[in-house]
């Protein structure tokens, strides 16, 4: 058997995000946010978000965390996403930092430990592992502001903070 049209849950028209729909003057389901006590703005980071790599320099996972949760704040989506789907996407997203910063200190290329031939660094693929899963986590993220944000929601985002966070590690 062959492939049968697209993977499971991206078929189909793809979803008009609210604002979107309330400029066209469609009725829209508006989610309102769980009762939260006053003044909790943004739930801590688990403790494992702040601490720092082995070398003793901090992950940044922490700050990541508070960025993405501020943005979701800003658009009143925070009570539409997980804290743990915040969590992943700013650990994910430290890692990556972090193997950028390996390959820079040690190199594309690394030595077999049997027959000390020139390989591919272990970095490489770590890296394109974590750029692949922050990617997925920040769409999973951007498409719950996308479809229930009543702004609008272009800009600046704690993504491009994470980019702006790679071109400028060997500055800071």
């Amino acid at each position: 058997m062959g492939n049968r049209g697209p993977a499971a849950g991206t078929g189909g028209r793809p979803r008009k995000a609210r604002i979107d729909k309330t400029a066209e003057g469609k009725a829209v389901r508006i989610i309102e946010p769980p009762d939260m006590p006053a003044g909790v703005d943004i739930p801590e980071p688990r403790v494992y978000l702040s601490e720092d790599q082995r070398d003793g320099k901090p992950t940044f996972a922490d700050e990541i965390y508070n960025e993405t949760w501020a943005w979701l704040s800003k658009f009143h989506c925070e009570h539409l996403v997980s804290q743990t789907l915040v969590e992943q996407f700013s650990m994910a997203a430290s890692r990556w930092i972090q193997t950028e910063r390996a390959i820079t200190a040690f190199g594309f290329l690394g030595k077999h430990p049997t027959t000390g031939e020139p390989i591919t660094s272990p970095f490489v693929s770590m890296n394109i592992n974590f750029s692949k899963l922050t990617n997925n986590l920040w769409q999973q993220i951007y498409g719950v502001v996308r479809e229930n944000a009543a702004e609008d929601y272009s800009g600046r985002t704690p993504k491009d903070d994470v980019m702006e966070r790679l071109l400028t590690m060997g500055r800071a």
